[in-house]
Order: C-alpha cells, then structure tokens, then sequence
C-alpha cells in the first residue's frame, strides 16, 4: 500500500482481504485504486474479494486483464508508457521480461510529485527513469546460492532455469537500481526475496553500499 497523506493506492492482490483490511485498520476509504502488475496468482488471486468489498477500480495492461478473463466497469486498462491518472496519482505501466501475458512495472507519481520505481518478476527492465525518490525493487535470488542448492538437490533443475528467465537476480537488480540513481533518491525497499535462494543481509548490504540511503527489505508474512 502507498500513502501520500492523502489517499492511497494498493499494489497487487496476492494478500487476502481481511489481512490487508487488518494490516489498514479496517479503513480503505482513501483508497483510490488497485494496480495489478500480472496474471500470477501471488499478484492476483484475490482480486474479485476486493471488487466484491470496496468502491475502486483495478488497474492492469490488458493483456493482464484478458488473462484473468476480467472486464467491466471495475477494471481498467493500462496503457503501456500511457501516463494514467488514479484519483491524486499518475501511473505509467512500462513492459518487463517475465513469463506472463504483458507484464508490467509501475513508475508512479504522487500528489505532491514525488516519484516512485515498482518493478517485480522480470529478469530485465530496458527503460531508464529520472527523478527518482523511491523504489520498490525485487532481488529474488543469488546466482552462487542458487547454485549450491541445486549442488544439494533443494533446488531442480527446471524450477532454477524458471527463475533464472523469470526474476531478478542480485547483479541484475543492483544494475537496475543503479541505472535509476538519482540525488532525489530517499529509500529502496527489497521485494519478493526467494525463500531458500536469496541472502537479505547480504541483499540490503550491497543495496547500502550502491545508493547511500536507507534500504528495507519487505516483512514476509504468514499468511
């Protein structure tokens, strides 16, 4: 969930609603609307609870859209490089590298103009941006942990060679956030770190050392 002060937006639906209705003290009025990145179930399977229980709309590409066999009044389409204005926020969708219909990373911008990165499940991002104070950035995996995993017989085959065209290892996501350095930058938060093939220490130490600001890596939850 974002929060400019004023209102909000929430990213994704992988969460069931009465964990985000609890992790928002039961208020979603300021909620201005749902962006989905793609069709996967961790980023979607509980979109029609939200339909069902608030007022907002749901944001994706169509291709997205078309995979989850959505339509109507409550789902809006996102064009591709197309700035969107949701309520206070102007959201552009950019295309990712990731196995899914037209996946997509968010740069969104504020009320008050400040600008933030979202990119998840891609293993390469082409486009470039200026300005900006915040990311939100995946680092699934390292490639020398995954590695020993398979050694060990904890990670197949053809699961490792999934994530490796699927999600962003530790380098790449460095070389991501280091493309879109900028002096405005504020923090970066670590998202969607892998389970058994990733290292959060290690992953916020080498973030620290690149940007020079405050980096958080996102609570894993039980639910």
């Amino acid at each position: 969930m974002l929060d400019d002060g004023t209102s909000q937006l929430l990213i994704e639906a992988g969460i069931a609603y009465k964990h985000v209705e609890q992790e928002m003290d039961f208020d979603l009025s300021r909620v201005q609307g749902m962006l989905i990145s793609h069709e996967h179930t961790d980023h979607s399977k509980y979109i029609k609870q939200f339909v069902q229980r608030t007022a907002f709309s749901i944001y994706a590409t169509q291709g997205t859209l078309n995979a989850l066999n959505l339509s109507g009044i409550r789902y809006e389409p996102l064009t591709e490089l197309g700035a969107t204005k949701i309520g206070d926020w102007i959201v552009t969708a950019f295309p990712v590298k990731h196995d899914a219909a037209e996946p997509a990373g968010f740069l969104i911008i504020d009320s008050m103009g400040e600008r933030l990165l979202y990119v998840t499940d891609t293993y390469f991002v082409k486009y470039r941006f200026n300005d900006i104070n915040y990311m939100l950035v995946e680092m699934n995996y390292n490639q020398q942990i995954a590695q020993k995993n398979v050694d060990k017989g904890i990670l197949n085959y053809s699961l490792r060679n999934r994530i490796l065209t699927s999600h962003f290892e530790m380098k790449n996501s460095l070389d991501f956030i280091k493309s879109n350095l900028s002096p405005s930058l504020k923090w970066v938060e670590l998202i969607h770190l892998s389970d058994n093939n990733s290292n959060e220490e290690l992953f916020k130490e080498k973030t620290q050392v690149l940007t020079g600001v405050p980096v958080l890596v996102a609570p894993k939850r039980s639910w």
